[in-house]
């Protein structure tokens, strides 16, 4: 008699290494603008260097990575945000 699917119990989580799917934050909370003087969130787009995080791992959609951007470019000139840091977060 051959166990079903129920049956087996699992040793180990077995969603371990299933990444979860990405999504643009932007398109799901219906964000239009992105205030480029508001450097506490736009640092969530930035690495510990000062440098933006590409599309592939934030997961922002190509419209608004553009808008994110040149809201960090504007927050950069304004220094709000520094274009090089030692350990910005």
């Amino acid at each position: 008699m051959a166990a079903s699917r129920d049956d087996i119990k699992f040793l180990s989580n077995p969603n371990i290494g299933q990444a979860r799917k990405k999504y643009c934050r932007f398109r799901k909370y219906g964000i239009k603008y992105i205030d480029y003087k508001d450097p506490d969130f736009l640092l969530q787009f930035v690495n510990e260097q000062g440098k933006i995080l590409p599309r592939r791992i934030t997961g922002n959609s190509l419209k608004y990575q553009r808008r994110v951007a040149t809201a960090v470019k504007r927050a950069r000139h304004l220094a709000m945000l520094p274009f090089v840091a030692d350990q910005l977060k």
